[in-house]
């Protein structure tokens, strides 16, 4: 049975292969390419812009937004200590409204811990 991380990868992989093999919307897939080349490194450093969309997603209350950075927050090597630390700054600026994501977060990155132990 496929767990937390795997069920999130393969959907995403799925959806996106379906969304980006339609020729009909060129937007879309300018959207795609853009959301990619705006986490390269730049004068920001990767890790720093996986936190920077971290908190956005947090306080816009995306939770496939958020697993996703936290997904490539981890294999960014952040520790849970900084993911969570943002993930505060977040709460803070999102308010309240935003802990029953934070919730989903913690679980999220427990599911992605435990997949280094397997």
């Amino acid at each position: 049975m496929p767990n937390k991380v795997q069920e999130f990868n393969n959907y995403r992989t799925q959806m996106n292969e379906k969304i980006l093999n339609d020729d009909g919307n060129k937007i879309i897939k300018r959207i795609f390419n853009l959301d990619t080349n705006a986490y390269m490194a730049g004068a920001l450093d990767v890790k720093t812009k996986e936190l920077l969309g971290l908190v956005a997603s947090a306080v816009l209350r995306c939770d496939d937004c958020i697993a996703y950075h936290l997904e490539t927050a981890h294999k960014q090597g952040l520790t849970k200590v900084e993911v969570m630390e943002a993930l505060g700054i977040a709460t803070l600026v999102g308010g309240t409204i935003v802990i029953p994501h934070l919730r989903r977060a913690y679980e999220f990155w427990d599911a992605l811990e435990e997949n280094d132990q397997q």
